[in-house]
């Protein structure tokens, strides 16, 4: 596993997602975390995610790696030097819990393994990003598919206002939003994270 020091994840950052959840589209970034323990590396194998706390959905997203501490007017090239793909795992029961009685997310979004990682890739220039989507296969079936040219705030807002809110600094890496299509995961799905026809990791779940 790559050095993390913070996850740091957007939320409601395509359009089509909040609609689909009913949400508002927010007017400024809507940021969360999630602690070190709920990393999990894709390697092939199975992957233990809870059974008992409601329904468990996916949601499939472009993760980049800070490169050195953030400087007001770095270029994107000089602040990410890597990408992967992840999945930020939700207990959406959970969550809608939480968020009828506007408690933090934590309980539905922090938990062991819900942060889904693949191997990190150096960072493309921002042209090939917006030429490549990236995409969820759930048994070989794709479920989601989405490219960082339709999210609502870009890679820099994004940064900036982690910055300026949090701290942003070297090895801290951010999940950037899921496009729509969002759904629930049972026991045995194999999960595939692809950019663009290239397989990044895969990995089955297991449910306990």
């Amino acid at each position: 596993m790559e050095s993390v020091k913070n996850i740091y994840c957007v939320g409601r950052n395509y359009r089509l997602h909040a609609a689909e959840l009913g949400n508002d589209v927010p007017t400024k970034p809507m940021i969360f975390d999630k602690p070190t323990h709920a990393l999990a590396k894709t390697t092939g194998e199975a992957i233990e995610l809870p059974s008992s706390r409601g329904e468990l959905h996916y949601e499939a997203e472009l993760v980049i790696h800070i490169a050195r501490p953030y400087e007001a007017g770095a270029t994107l090239d000089e602040m990410i030097d890597q990408i992967a793909l992840g999945i930020d795992f939700t207990l959406r029961d959970v969550q809608s819990e939480l968020k009828k009685a506007g408690h933090p997310w934590l309980l539905a979004k922090g938990f062991k393994n819900s942060a889904i990682l693949t191997p990190f890739h150096p960072f493309p220039d921002m042209e090939k990003l917006y030429q490549t989507d990236f995409s969820l296969l759930k048994n070989e079936e794709q479920v989601q598919r989405g490219n960082l040219r339709d999210v609502i705030f870009d890679l820099e807002t994004i940064m900036a206002y982690i910055s300026e809110h949090f701290g942003l600094d070297k090895g801290d890496i951010i999940y950037t939003g899921t496009p729509a299509g969002v759904g629930p995961v049972s026991d045995g799905d194999v999960l595939t994270l692809k950019w663009g026809e290239e397989s990044w990791g895969q990995f089955t779940v297991k449910m306990k």
